[in-house]
């Protein structure tokens, strides 16, 4: 027998995503970001201050993308002045990414603003747990 909606973990998750989504894309849009393109402006951002200049396939592996989407949004944000493609010296067939002067300040604005949504949505669920639930989901080999 078919679970009512309210007892169903996949339409609940949906409807959470849903609303998470949202919550987001208003964070994001006063820095005139998507969803998409804040995560691999975060990405970048954050694996060039590992020391890291990642390419589109890396970048897309960290972040859990599509690598033809991937392509496109870097595009987008190459036209904005958030991040540069250079020629990889080692493969000159890829493209090392790197975030701009313009970017590297936008990023850690945007990851806050994003921190402050996650913060108020998982508040009524222990943080130590939350974790724990997604990670699972996320990653069911581990």
């Amino acid at each position: 027998m078919a679970l009512s909606p309210g007892d169903s973990p996949g339409f609940l998750l949906w409807h959470a995503t849903l609303r998470w989504q949202r919550d987001i894309a208003t964070a994001l849009a006063p820095l005139d970001l998507t969803h998409v393109q804040f995560v691999l402006l975060a990405c970048t951002w954050w694996l060039n201050t590992q020391g890291e200049h990642p390419n589109q396939l890396t970048l897309a592996r960290q972040a859990g993308t599509d690598v033809k989407m991937t392509s496109q949004v870097l595009r987008t944000l190459e036209h904005k002045g958030l991040i540069e493609r250079e020629v990889d010296p080692a493969d000159t067939r890829a493209k090392r990414l790197r975030a701009t002067d313009t970017g590297a300040e936008l990023a850690p604005r945007a990851i806050a603003a994003v921190e402050r949504v996650d913060a108020r949505f998982f508040q009524p669920v222990p943080l130590d747990d939350a974790v724990a639930l997604l990670g699972r989901l996320a990653h069911p080999e581990s």
